[in-house]
């Protein structure tokens, strides 16, 4: 057996925990419908277990989200970014996701930060560069694309030589490759829109401070299958 291992960087909000699973759930739902018979799927809780994994034990790593923020430093969180850059060194497959993204970015020399203009939440238009159409994770899916989305900060800087994949009018770095096999995303795959109505619900106060109806945001909530399927894709390169 071949374990992919999920790397939990936070809890969901209590009422998403209780009515949909926390972040590791999410993620297990998604993955487990595209699992081989030969992998198995486990959760480290990267702020509670301070050991990381051995990398020589896995063939696939993914990242969940989080409600710190990779600019704080916290010592659990700067803790992963030697042991990321093992992994990268070591061609690993990676998938990070939301936290996951921004840290994987800090981790290989870009800088994450909190967004000049603010958060963005709900589900929004996503577009492939050139470079995404030709990606082997992200080629199949269309130059244009909705996924949910929940970030105050974001990558500000990518590091050298890593390659933009897809952009928005709100972020210019909504998805990134670090190496053959590594990548990492703002938006979140693996939420469903009862998910993301929750997410808007809960941030209805921030939202408005920053000009944003959240009734209109939640509204315009919709199913986001091609986001969705880039985690079952993933299964392919590990």
């Amino acid at each position: 057996m071949t374990c992919v291992l999920i790397v939990k960087t936070g809890d969901a909000f209590p009422e998403v925990v209780d009515q949909f699973g926390d972040f590791e759930t999410l993620f297990k739902q998604q993955l487990s419908t595209a699992l081989p018979a030969h992998m198995t799927l486990q959760v480290w809780d990267a702020q509670r277990q301070l050991t990381a994994p051995a990398l020589d034990s896995l063939t696939g790593i993914v990242i969940t989200g989080s409600h710190s923020m990779v600019s704080d430093a916290e010592p659990w969180s700067e803790a992963l970014k030697p042991w990321l850059q093992e992994a990268l060194a070591s061609d690993i497959p990676m998938l990070g996701v939301c936290y996951g993204h921004q840290l994987m970015a800090a981790a290989f020399g870009g800088v994450s930060d909190y967004h000049p203009a603010g958060r963005e939440s709900g589900t929004h238009t996503v577009r492939l560069t050139q470079a995404g159409q030709q990606d082997p994770l992200f080629c199949q899916l269309p130059e244009r694309f909705v996924a949910h989305l929940s970030h105050a900060q974001t990558v500000m800087q990518p590091p050298h030589g890593s390659t933009v994949l897809a952009h928005n009018s709100h972020d210019a770095h909504q998805a990134l490759r670090y190496g053959p096999r590594q990548w990492s995303v703002q938006f979140h795959p693996e939420f469903t829109a009862p998910v993301m109505r929750a997410y808007i619900e809960r941030q209805g106060a921030a939202l408005r401070d920053q000009g944003e109806d959240p009734l209109t945001l939640s509204a315009n909530v919709t199913d986001a299958p091609e986001a969705t399927s880039l985690l079952r894709r993933f299964l392919a390169f590990v």
